[in-house]
């Protein structure tokens, strides 16, 4: 199982780079309407901040249990398969990018930014965004790309650092785009030799999408740490 999930996953890696390679802005592209169809809103979603406030009003004010109810919301709109492509349709209408990739990208971006808001972050900061799009790498990559130096920071250093830097903002939408393109392409190859995901919680039969969504939902609330909400 474990071999499949990294043969599936190296496979992806190598396919990934010579999309980008091919249309490197086309990529960032849909990376950043994807964030930004998250954050404002899209189809029948509403923007990530106003529904994690809806979760922290439900939860009477207390910020984990809204922040583990955004969680499995997502996990669940992940797990949905005709609403993901859908989603991604309704980004995909300007580029040519398959609607599952962009439907799963502002899935969890979303998710993401809701966690954010609801931790105190200004989801109209650039130095936000570049740690909501870290944050969808999920924790194993991201580590990975700390120690190769690809990426400078953590997402919580990201989202507070002294400056915006233009070039870390397109080098992330990069690195974004080949891992959401690699996670699909291995997990296409995972499941045709038979890939299981486990039970999570009290949430039976997830999909590799769902189960992929709770990890990053899991990683963005430990790393994100509360600031003072404005």
């Amino acid at each position: 199982m474990g071999v499949a999930r990294n043969v599936g996953k190296g496979l992806g890696k190598r396919l990934a780079p010579r999309v980008t390679d091919v249309a490197p802005g086309l990529t960032t592209g849909f990376v950043r309407e994807s964030l930004n169809r998250a954050i404002k809103g899209v189809g029948p979603l509403p923007g990530a901040a106003a529904a994690a406030d809806k979760q922290l009003e439900e939860q009477h004010g207390d910020v984990d249990k809204a922040i583990h109810e955004v969680i499995e919301n997502h996990v669940r709109y992940a797990g949905a398969q005709g609403f993901v492509t859908n989603l991604g349709g309704l980004v995909t209408a300007t580029v040519a990018i398959p609607a599952n990739i962009t439907g799963l990208a502002v899935i969890q971006c979303r998710m993401i930014a809701g966690i954010a808001h609801l931790r105190g972050y200004d989801l109209a900061d650039a130095r936000v965004r570049n740690a909501i799009l870290a944050c969808l790498m999920g924790e194993e990559e991201v580590n990975r790309m700390l120690s190769r130096k690809r990426l400078p920071a953590p997402p919580m250093a990201l989202a507070t650092a002294p400056a915006i830097d233009p070039d870390l903002d397109r080098a992330i939408a990069n690195e974004v785009a080949i891992d959401l393109i690699s996670r699909v392409t291995g997990k296409r190859l995972a499941v045709t030799v038979g890939r299981r995901v486990p039970v999570v919680g009290g949430l039976v039969g997830l999909s590799a999408d769902a189960y992929a969504t709770w990890r990053i939902g899991r990683y963005a609330d430990r790393e994100l740490l509360p600031r003072a909400r404005r």
